[in-house]
Parts: structure tokens; sequence; C-alpha cells
């Protein structure tokens, strides 16, 4: 009987094991995917972001865009105008074309590429959209039709 018995045991145990493992891929699968990362880096100091709006890399509406672009909170970084601000994008947003945003307005032309570089200066000059003492800065994945928003606070820092 107690090979009977321990059979019983080792089989139930195995189902519960099933079980649980099921149930954890289950929960995994249930998960929000994480978006695509953006950066800006000045000097030594960098931020990071998962998107503001995506919609899992279909065309966002302009409601949504907009509404993305009031959003306050969000992350920030010091720019000294002298320096130089690096933008960094992972490859699923460059291989779709994205374009930084300065205010809500674009400031660059799409690209392609994963890194580009913009003087400090610009982000606060008015001629370009800037703002004196900060501007809101925003990648926009999608050369036609925008896919995804990550949006930044770059303040004044001399």
């Amino acid at each position: 009987m107690t090979t009977l018995h321990s059979v019983v045991v080792r089989r139930r145990r195995a189902v519960a094991a099933a079980g649980a493992v099921s149930a954890g891929l289950l929960l995994l699968s249930a998960c929000d995917k994480p978006t695509p990362m953006s950066t800006i880096t000045v000097g030594t100091s960098s931020v990071n972001s998962e998107a503001t709006c995506y919609n899992d890399g279909d065309a966002l509406d302009s409601a949504s865009l907009t509404k993305c672009l009031k959003n306050t909170d969000i992350k920030s970084i010091k720019v000294d105008p002298d320096e130089t601000v690096r933008f960094g994008v992972d490859p699923e947003i460059a291989d779709n074309g994205w374009t930084i945003m300065l205010n809500g307005q674009p400031l660059t032309d799409a690209s392609k590429k994963t890194y580009r570089t913009i003087p400090g200066s610009v982000f606060f000059n008015e001629q370009y959209g800037g703002s004196a003492s900060g501007s809101l800065v925003s990648i926009k994945e999608g050369d036609k039709t925008a896919k995804g928003l990550w949006s930044f606070k770059l303040k004044k820092d001399s």
C-alpha cells in the first residue's frame, strides 16, 4: 500500500506543480508589454522613459496626441544652454522614423537613426519655439502618422 500511496502523492505534486506553472504563465501573459525606451543625455546626466502614449505600434489619433502633450507627469533633466543634448531611441522607434518636437511643434525632420544631438541653447530660444526657463521636448515615433510619444521637461541650468 505504501507504494501505491507514494505514487498517488507524487502524481498530485506533479499536477500541482504543472498547475502552478500554468497559472504563472497566464499571469505573465496578462501583463502589459513594456514600450520601447527613449533617453536624453546632457553631460553626465541622463533620463529615460517609456512612452507617454503608445498603442502597440499602431497609429495614435490626434485627440490622444493632444492629451499626451498636456501630460504633466513626465521626467525632467537640467540643461546648461552651452551643453549638447543627446537623444537616443530604441531601434524599434528608429525603424518607424522619429521626430524631436519642442513644445508640441516639430523641431527636426524625421530620422531613422537611433541617436541625434542638438545644442542645448535651442531649447531655450524663442525663435525655435523654446521658453526661457524650460521647455517640453517630445519624441514622436512615426514618419507620417504618430505611433508613440515620449515627453521630457528640459529645465534651464545656467
